[in-house]
């Protein structure tokens, strides 16, 4: 595996393990956060603060499915549940890219390129041509 994925796998092992300094060191001091159609958050301080939901309560389960790589950027793909306060579970799919830019050891661009509701996905692909 290279270095580059394994910084990823790292940063994902840190939000199994809900351990905010743990996901913070895989990322460079100046890391931009693109959440497309929301905002993008630009430095540590403001990606450690967007981390943690208060809606949520526990560690989330995630799973890469896979973990692709091409120059400079890393795509993770895979799924996960995470405990809502009110007690139930949500389900979720993603893929994120991880740019690469000064080195191999953080990550300086995270940008969330599609995180889903796990049942809405798989009621959409049933029904379109993505899923033929």
């Amino acid at each position: 595996m290279s270095a580059r994925k394994q910084v990823v796998e790292r940063y994902i092992e840190g939000f199994r393990r809900s351990d905010h300094d743990h996901i913070l060191s895989c990322l460079s001091d100046d890391i931009v956060w693109a959440l497309h159609g929301y905002k993008t958050l630009k430095g540590k301080g403001a990606f450690d603060a967007e981390i943690e939901n208060e809606g949520f309560e526990g560690s989330p389960t995630i799973t890469i499915d896979r973990l692709i790589e091409e120059g400079d950027s890393v795509v993770a793909t895979g799924e996960g549940s995470v405990a809502q306060k009110a007690g139930d579970r949500r389900e979720f799919v993603f893929s994120e890219v991880f740019s690469f830019t000064r080195d191999q050891s953080a990550a300086s661009t995270r940008t969330t390129s599609g995180w889903a509701n796990q049942e809405r996905s798989q009621r959409q692909c049933r029904s379109g041509p993505a899923c033929a």
